[in-house]
């Protein structure tokens, strides 16, 4: 029987910390392009503007945490945000996550210990 590869990331719209339960380095993070420096640009110059950037930019974050999420085969997102539900239908409808397991939970923010306990509790379980 193949060993499944668990991942957890916890995430809010400005950050994804990827952490591998059975890895010995506790983490990796993804950072979104889309700061409040960004918005404040964008809205100088229009609101739609400013929604048209921030939608791109999330869909690149969301590119750059998918292409992460590939190689593996059970995925736990969470986080205090709406941003793991947003991933998570913005993944459902490309067919390369099709096989892969998503648990989504909501999570405060915790230290880069406590989201690794997390983590491994979930995949213990």
């Amino acid at each position: 029987m193949k060993t499944q590869k668990n991942i957890g990331i916890w995430m809010d719209h400005s950050i994804a910390d990827l952490i591998n339960p059975n890895a010995a380095e506790k983490k990796h993070s993804i950072t979104s392009d889309f700061t409040s420096e960004t918005k404040e640009e964008a809205l100088q110059r229009s609101e739609n503007l400013m929604h048209n950037k921030r939608q791109q930019m999330h869909e690149a974050f969301y590119n750059e945490i998918g292409g992460e999420i590939l190689k593996y085969d059970r995925v736990l997102l969470f986080g205090p945000t709406n941003a793991k539900t947003e991933l998570h239908n913005y993944l459902k409808k490309d067919l390369h996550f099709k096989d892969i397991i998503f648990d989504i939970e909501a999570a405060d923010k915790m230290s880069d210990n406590a989201m690794h306990a997390f983590v491994k509790d979930h995949f213990n379980n």
